[in-house]
């Protein structure tokens, strides 16, 4: 029975806050948070930040469900390590240090290759660079939506595509004249004036995708690659990858729809503002496939060498 004077809404709300509680005392207990320092308080400030980055306006209850599919021993384990944590170190270490070798062994195919790109990954997880006075970890930026095996894999072909292009942009003009290069024109303005819903709702839409979903997409439809090539540099199957393509491209549609709704559209106006080209649009696609740890383009070279192996 309510309390005397407590209205019957007060009493409900209550109830759900401590059921919130215990749920949150349960995950804190089974992240293993504890043994890096971090205090209930601080993991609920995490769950919090993850959970809005993916959930626009959610209930706590929903905050809550989707916290319980994380990863929450990879998640704590890697922002422990971005705040600098030694004991976390010292677990990723034990844990990660020889297999960032053996993925990076598994991408460029050449043993002094591969240890140089786990080394400069490495470096990039330890924080080298500064900002503000702070050490700027690439591991503050892991969500916990997949594995941290799966997205240090991610990583490491993000970096070994970034460093191609960093070659190729050395060499000269001349050299690039010899191989047959065309210089593309200048693209012309947008036919279309975006909606800005629609441009904020596809942003949202691929920015929700875990990093190594956003890779794939990225590397098949905006690059050209293949699937041998994609499932190579990630180390899966091809049969795996052209599964994951075929779900994505299915539930991106549905999931736009769903963003565009809750922006004031009816499905009708959804279904037409998707009917545009989206080259029409000034929406910038590979900007958003490209946020967090996604790489965008595989290598001529590794591109060559995919061909050759098949």
């Amino acid at each position: 029975m309510p309390e005397p004077g407590v209205q019957p809404v007060e009493v409900e709300t209550k109830q759900v806050l401590s059921g919130l509680e215990s749920v949150m005392v349960e995950l804190y207990a089974k992240s293993g948070a504890d043994g890096f320092g971090i205090s209930p308080e601080q993991f609920a400030a995490l769950i919090e930040e993850v959970a809005a980055k993916s959930l626009t306006d959610a209930a706590p209850p929903a905050k809550i469900e989707f916290s319980k599919t994380l990863r929450l021993e990879d998640l704590v384990l890697a922002r422990a390590c971005a705040a600098g944590n030694e004991r976390a170190w010292e677990v990723f270490l034990i844990r990660y240090r020889e297999k960032l070798y053996e993925i990076a062994r598994q991408i460029t195919r050449e043993d002094s290759t591969g240890r140089e790109l786990a080394d400069s990954v490495y470096a990039d997880l330890f924080g080298t660079r500064m900002r503000e006075g702070n050490r700027v970890s690439r591991l503050a930026y892991y969500g916990g939506r997949g594995s941290l095996d799966g997205w240090l894999r991610t990583v490491l072909a993000q970096e070994f595509v970034n460093t191609y292009r960093k070659q190729r942009r050395t060499v000269s003009l001349d050299e690039e004249s010899e191989e047959g290069a065309q210089f593309a024109a200048t693209a012309s303005e947008p036919v279309v004036p975006p909606d800005p819903r629609l441009e904020s709702a596809i942003d949202e839409t691929l920015r929700s995708l875990e990093s190594e979903e956003r890779f794939i997409l990225a590397s098949y439809f905006l690059d050209g690659r293949t699937l041998a090539q994609i499932a190579r540099a990630l180390s899966l199957h091809e049969s795996t990858i052209s599964r994951k393509i075929e779900k994505l491209t299915k539930g991106l549609r549905k999931q736009i729809v769903k963003n565009l709704s809750r922006k004031g559209m009816s499905r009708r106006q959804a279904e037409e503002a998707l009917s545009a080209d989206v080259r029409d649009l000034a929406v910038d696609i590979r900007a958003s496939l490209a946020q967090d740890s996604v790489g965008s383009a595989f290598s001529e070279s590794r591109a060559k060498a995919s061909e050759g192996g098949g």
